[in-house]
């Protein structure tokens, strides 16, 4: 068969995210079938993908659904409809299958099949599309695949795909020069699947709880190969990169073993890391540490099942900070167990995060296959058949007006304290550094004297 992935995401802030999955997705099907990648960000808009589809005469059209929205109450953005535009005018051109795939998918399998006109979908993995193409063009029934959907047959969620990982990434891909002229950052994994127990997190619904460590060398042989395409920094794209201590390490001693010269950077727990963690990594081209950090109330952080209190992150602020790292905080308020004191905690105990970026999302996001959205049907917030597509956030002991003002008033004057993800202000200010050459994630530049924002 002939085959199009589709990158649907069009989300560039703070920075355009490379589409890391449909790689995965190609090295499944590449074998047995022809496959190009299309990507939204690079395409700007239908006219131009028409022009591909129309061209290349794909037998199947497989779109890539990555986010729902954006999670962010301050200035909240969906991007289903945006999907269904998308399909109807492929629709309108071509008379190929489109069949669905990515977290968002996952997530809500049924309202989205209902929502977009799609053949099939694929929730979890995306790899699984290589068993659907191989029962259309061998005529056998897909109703007993692992992970295949459709709009009148819905199946529950396949165990995680437990063959290698195998990745189709090269140099001569037609949308990888968008990525390296915005930014330069290119990603990886290094592993899928998070055993933590975070009320709110779909990633153990996506990937399941068990790690499946993918082996140190193939990260690095993969690191190598984004750098040699002119990668100026890498992000790792783990849930959370230091699950697992050993294998970290492992990774750090494979990526000086393979030469890898360019910065990179990951997102972190803030746990207690063992000694001379960071100081290891930063040998291996760690200059970003970017800590989901939460809540600095012991109180909020147990409500929210987190495995660390405010003393670890402290200390592994302070570790990454001695280590030379560029330092980031994640606060996610609003949640439950927020109350007046549990924030004014927070916002004070903020202030002794120093040389650091402080990123405040206020309001949690409610999504199926989480502990938040048990909590937030038992407390009447929410009905079992309640359509969550559109973005709706959970109501603690303050409203989220309330905990947004109170931000702002503590954040004013603090270029480094910034509101979600900084909105279009800040990643067009990110765009115009890119244009001037800065590449990675650029954040660092709103601490202190070297401040360019």
């Amino acid at each position: 068969m002939k085959v199009l992935l589709i990158s649907s995401n069009t989300l560039t802030e703070p920075y355009p995210v490379y589409p890391l999955g449909l790689d995965y997705v190609a090295a499944a099907i590449a074998d047995a079938h022809e496959v190009r990648i299309a990507d939204m960000n690079v395409l700007g808009g239908h006219a131009p993908l028409l022009k591909i589809i129309g061209e290349y005469g794909p037998d199947m059209i497989g779109i890539s659904l990555r986010n729902i929205d954006n999670t962010d109450s301050s200035a909240p953005k969906g991007f289903v409809e945006a999907c269904r535009r998308l399909i109807q005018a492929i629709r309108s051109e071509s008379r190929a299958s489109i069949v669905l795939g990515g977290s968002g998918l996952t997530i809500f399998p049924d309202k989205v099949m209902a929502a977009l006109d799609a053949d099939y979908g694929v929730i979890g993995e995306g790899e699984r599309l290589a068993l659907l193409l191989d029962a259309l063009e061998n005529q056998k029934d897909i109703a007993s695949i692992p992970g295949i959907i459709t709009p009148t047959n819905s199946r529950p969620l396949p165990v995680p795909w437990n063959k290698n990982f195998n990745r189709n990434f090269r140099a001569d891909l037609p949308h990888l020069n968008y990525y390296l002229k915005n930014g330069g950052i290119l990603n990886l994994q290094t592993k899928r699947g998070c055993h933590f127990e975070c009320i709110y997190c779909t990633y153990p619904h996506i990937e399941g709880r068990r790690k499946r460590l993918i082996p140190p060398g193939e990260v690095a042989e993969t690191a190598r190969r984004l750098q040699e395409a002119g990668a100026k920094y890498l992000f790792i794209a783990d849930a959370v990169f230091n699950s697992d201590f050993s294998h970290n390490m492992a990774i750090a001693h494979e990526f000086k073993r393979a030469g890898l010269a360019i910065p990179w950077g990951a997102f972190f727990a803030p746990l207690e890391p063992p000694e001379d963690y960071f100081q290891v990594l930063a040998g291996a081209g760690l200059t970003h540490v970017e800590f989901g950090t939460e809540s600095l109330s012991d109180a909020v952080l147990a409500s929210y099942r987190k495995p660390y209190r405010a003393g670890h992150v402290f200390n592994a602020h302070r570790a990454a900070l001695d280590a030379g790292m560029h330092v980031a905080h994640y606060f996610l308020l609003g949640g439950p167990g927020e109350t007046t004191e549990t924030l004014a905690e927070t916002l004070k105990g903020a202030e002794d995060l120093d040389k650091s970026v402080l990123f405040f999302f206020c309001g949690m996001r409610i999504y199926p296959h989480t502990a938040l959205y048990d909590i937030a049907v038992s407390e009447g917030q929410i009905r079992k058949d309640q359509s969550l597509l559109e973005p709706l956030f959970y109501r603690c002991a303050l409203e989220t007006d309330l905990i947004l003002q109170r931000v702002k008033k503590k954040a004013a004057g603090r270029p480094n304290w910034v509101i979600g993800s900084g909105g279009s202000e800040t990643a067009g200010i990110v765009s115009r550094l890119y244009a001037h050459g800065h590449t990675g994630p650029l954040w660092e530049y709103l601490i202190g004297p070297q401040r360019v924002f």
